[in-house]
């Protein structure tokens, strides 16, 4: 998930992955990599796992291409960012029901733990995704926020916005969960001013509806039938958001 959508001197080919990757069309943006280098192979393989994350599909593929990334690996660094996708990819399996691969994802973000020095340019992403699984599978909000925040101040640190849109966005959720609106909606504003400015498209429908459950009417309507006018543009991508963005059948009560 990290990344800011160009390279410092505006290589062409990171620029055309990531106008790919920011609209959904990952295997494209995986396809425009070399695969017999360390670097390219792991790009593709976060590539891949995202791709698994945001439409539940593509299973194989990612396994195939973070196996070739494995292999490739040579420095602690590259068998780290392998490590951190095998974890990611073992947490979206088990997230969508896939398979329980909830050990697997701890044992593979440990290893990559252990490898990721503190301080490190990989080691927000790593903090960002420890704390994914602590708040969605080990259901512990204290351990997810303290994550998130060290996640925060790494991103900080190393320039990377589009993780500062994650963490941004995972912290006023946790925030919103705790009741405390004003936070919340600063956190989710924050992560969708972050996401227009890069242009990061399949994240934006998401934003606009999570800013949109801190908001009172007509805002409310306003962001939530924007977010589903990109839902659909993008071909119902991210699947999870079809749940939020459903609105509720006249007459139903809802809770």
């Amino acid at each position: 998930m990290s990344g800011n959508g160009t390279t410092a001197d505006d290589d062409p080919l990171q620029t055309a992955v990531w106008r790919l990757r920011s609209r959904a069309c990952w295997a494209d943006a995986a396809a425009l990599l070399p695969a017999d280098s360390p670097g390219s192979a792991l790009q593709r393989a976060a590539l891949l796992v995202e791709r698994c994350l945001y439409t539940e599909r593509g299973w194989a593929e990612a396994e195939d291409a973070l196996r070739m990334a494995e292999a490739l690996a040579h420095s602690d660094e590259e068998r780290g960012a392998a490590a951190c996708e095998r974890g990611q990819l073992a947490y979206a399996a088990t997230l969508h029901g896939v398979r329980d691969r909830a050990d697997e994802a701890r044992a593979a973000l440990g290893r990559a733990a252990a490898l990721i020095p503190p301080g490190g340019a990989g080691r927000a992403l790593l903090d960002f995704r420890r704390g994914l699984l602590a708040e969605n599978l080990t259901r512990s909000p204290q351990a997810a926020r303290a994550a998130y925040r060290r996640a925060h101040a790494g991103a900080t640190a190393h320039a990377d916005p589009l993780l500062l849109s994650f963490t941004w966005r995972h912290l006023a959720g946790l925030a919103l969960r705790d009741g405390e609106l004003a936070e919340a909606r600063h956190g989710f504003a924050e992560s969708l001013r972050i996401r227009e400015e890069l242009g990061y498209l399949v994240g934006t429908a998401p934003a606009l509806a999570s800013l949109a459950d801190t908001e009172s009417e007509p805002e409310a309507s306003r962001l939530r039938d924007e977010a589903r006018r990109l839902f659909r543009l993008l071909g119902g991508v991210p699947t999870w958001l079809a749940r939020q963005l459903t609105p509720p059948t006249p007459g139903v009560a809802t809770a």
